[in-house]
């Protein structure tokens, strides 16, 4: 059983990987959450890295079926 606290995701991490899953650009992540683009990009590298994704849509794909989001 996947849990967010169990990959150490924090809750920002969470609300970024939820609008990836909603199938937003890290253009679009940077400007929902007033954070640079760079921010968006190492919080999605991180998830990748915590979640052994090899993308983002596997990221998203995990933590759809993990209910992380």
């Amino acid at each position: 059983n996947i849990s967010a606290a169990n990959l150490a995701l924090s809750e920002r991490e969470i609300e970024i990987l939820s609008l990836v899953a909603a199938g937003c650009t890290n253009q679009k992540i940077s400007e929902k959450l007033s954070i640079s683009l760079e921010t968006v990009k190492s919080h999605i590298f991180r998830i990748k890295a915590r979640l052994n994704a090899a993308d983002r849509t596997e990221a998203a794909v995990i933590a759809v079926r993990a209910k992380l989001v």
